[in-house]
């Protein structure tokens, strides 16, 4: 089943034009290279970040359709930037990749709900079935999230 869902997701990414683009938050080289990678190989452009402050420079740089954000990091932690997101009104879906489940301040505030969780460890399998999930979804939902293709309309 794993090698028929990972086609399904890769089908997926190359149904959207350009292609959706991903930014993969995690300290963990390891981590960071590996869900890059499989990101990449699934069809999707990817940029990844090894800290929070790297992401939200990132994230004021360019546009995103998604992010991917491990928790426990130095600086800015997972929580910390999505909290900066949502302040920023930048709506676009979060995936919380972590090994411990967040702080309760993110299951008391709804605004500050990732889209979903991964905890860690998981299989590329789990990484690439959350993403085509969560893509599917804030598609369906008609998201005004700021994407790369609306950044670069704003120049």
């Amino acid at each position: 089943m794993g090698p028929e869902r990972e086609s399904f997701d890769a089908t997926f990414a190359h149904e959207a034009s350009p292609p959706l683009r991903i930014l993969v938050v995690d300290d963990d080289d390891d981590i960071r290279r590996l869900n890059a990678e499989m990101l990449l190989r699934s069809g999707y452009e990817v940029d990844a970040a090894e800290d929070g402050d790297a992401a939200w420079d990132a994230l004021n740089t360019d546009g995103y359709d998604l992010v991917i954000t491990d928790n426990n990091m130095p600086k800015v932690t997972g929580v910390e930037l999505l909290q900066k997101l949502r302040a920023a009104r930048m709506n676009l879906p979060v995936i919380m990749a972590t090994g411990s489940v967040p702080q309760p301040s993110v299951h008391q505030a709804p605004w500050l709900q990732p889209a979903a969780m991964l905890l860690k460890p998981y299989t590329v399998d789990e990484l690439l079935r959350t993403v085509h999930q969560v893509l599917r979804a804030n598609a369906g939902a008609g998201e005004t999230a700021p994407t790369h293709r609306a950044a670069a309309a704003r120049g």
